[in-house]
């Protein structure tokens, strides 16, 4: 029987020559990733480990990007307790001040992770790496701290869900619209504990920072990982990025899946996703008037060049809705600076927004844009329940950046082309 492309790196990490759907494996790790909240959990359960010192120093990343910069005394007790561990150990991979980003955009960034490769990371976004060809996902900390000591995790080898992709977007409408759009058709479960892997003639047309986005929301359709075919373009991005060798796994024609499902990008038009669910999406032509008084455009999804180009093109010569604030948030400092250079930053402040430091702040509720009771926020995160951002009774929509800023110019969740043909 043949295998998906993340079961043929499940069995090469495993050391077997093939392995099946819900099969139980111990695999060897190439990167093992934390941050702020989640890794003084796993340094705490490392402590209980007699005499255990880390498998690796160099294949464990420690981002300090949930609470930082540190909002309070909580935040910077985290922090320490992440440094001293990286001081301890000498790990190389600590990020904190002006090396920190939002972790699932500063790893590719940084060339830390590439095809092939297995990842396991306390955070459930790092299902973002799928997009380089990777095996990515996340744990537990005390996995995560065992992960640290042995350099190996358990896994259940997951079943699989074929995404078939053709055509090519239109203008406005980018990864986080394709990714919202099939969440939308299968739910928060309809992928639970399978791989979504995507493949078909229509990913040539995708840029890396789409396919960076859709993987970083697999988990929002319940799935263990997310998934893209090693092209041309994975290449020349972890060339450029100066990432190891690239080892390249393609399923196999009689692999495996418990669906498949064709998606026609052409057809795919700008979606939100209403609270408080990632499934709840509509469609302009579904939307009417939503009143806004928040518009976040960052995070480990939509938080990188493309995204606040596409938010810059918008807000160029505009000025905020009355009563809107707009938070614009660069994932990562070199991010911040190419944005810097190209004007991108004083098209934000000159029309309104603030710009902040990078972090993931609003994005889990942590700072840098709390909701108050009865508020409502457009944002380019990737989760809008209950609560997410702030007060219980707050509203979060989600959708890309080109709507958010959009709707930051109007007031009220609004298709982008509207603002452009003003």
């Amino acid at each position: 029987m043949g295998m998906t492309q993340t079961q043929k790196i499940l069995a090469a990490h495993a050391g077997k020559a093939s392995v099946a759907a819900g099969e139980l494996i111990l695999a060897d790790l190439d990167r093992v990733l934390a941050n702020d909240i989640t890794a003084p959990v796993a340094i705490e359960e490392f402590a209980r480990i007699d005499g255990a010192r880390v498998f690796d120093a160099a294949k464990i990343s420690l981002v300090m990007d949930h609470f930082a910069p540190n909002k309070d005394i909580k935040a910077a007790a985290q922090c320490k307790t992440c440094r001293d561990f990286a001081e301890e150990h000498a790990i190389p991979g600590f990020y904190d001040g002006g090396q920190m980003g939002v972790e699932h955009a500063l790893l590719p960034e940084k060339g830390l992770v590439t095809a092939g490769d297995v990842v396991i990371g306390a955070d459930s976004h790092t299902c973002t790496y799928g997009a380089l060809g990777a095996f990515s996902t996340g744990v537990g900390s005390t996995d995560m701290a065992v992960g640290m000591a042995t350099g190996k995790a358990w896994f259940k080898v997951p079943s699989a869900i074929k995404v078939e992709l053709s055509g090519r977007l239109q203008k406005y409408v980018c990864g986080k619209d394709v990714i919202l759009h099939l969440i939308g058709l299968i739910g928060v479960d309809g992928a639970l504990y399978q791989s979504i892997e995507f493949c078909g003639e229509g990913v040539a047309s995708l840029s890396m920072e789409d396919r960076l986005c859709i993987c970083n929301m697999a988990i929002e359709a319940g799935g263990k990982n997310g998934i893209f075919p090693v092209d041309e373009l994975t290449k020349d991005f972890l060339k450029k990025v100066g990432a190891k060798e690239p080892q390249v796994f393609a399923a196999d024609e009689d692999a495996q899946y418990e669906r498949v499902i064709k998606l026609e990008l052409d057809k795919i038009t700008p979606t939100v996703a209403f609270p408080h669910l990632p499934e709840n999406t509509k469609t302009f032509d579904e939307i009417g008037e939503v009143k806004l008084d928040q518009a976040v455009i960052g995070s480990c999804t939509n938080g990188r060049l493309e995204d606040l180009r596409a938010a810059a093109e918008i807000l160029k010569g505009k000025k905020l809705a009355k009563g809107v604030r707009c938070i614009v948030i660069p994932a990562t400092p070199k991010i911040y600076l190419e944005a810097m250079k190209e004007g991108l930053l004083e098209i934000f402040i000159n029309a309104g927004a603030l710009v902040s430091a990078p972090t993931c702040g609003p994005c889990l509720g942590g700072h840098m844009g709390i909701l108050a009771a009865g508020e409502r926020a457009v944002a380019t995160t990737n989760r809008n329940f209950v609560g997410r951002m702030g007060h219980p009774e707050s509203e979060v929509y989600l959708a890309s950046p080109a709507v958010a800023a959009a709707s930051a110019i109007t007031g009220y969740l609004t298709h982008p082309a509207k603002v452009m043909e003003v």
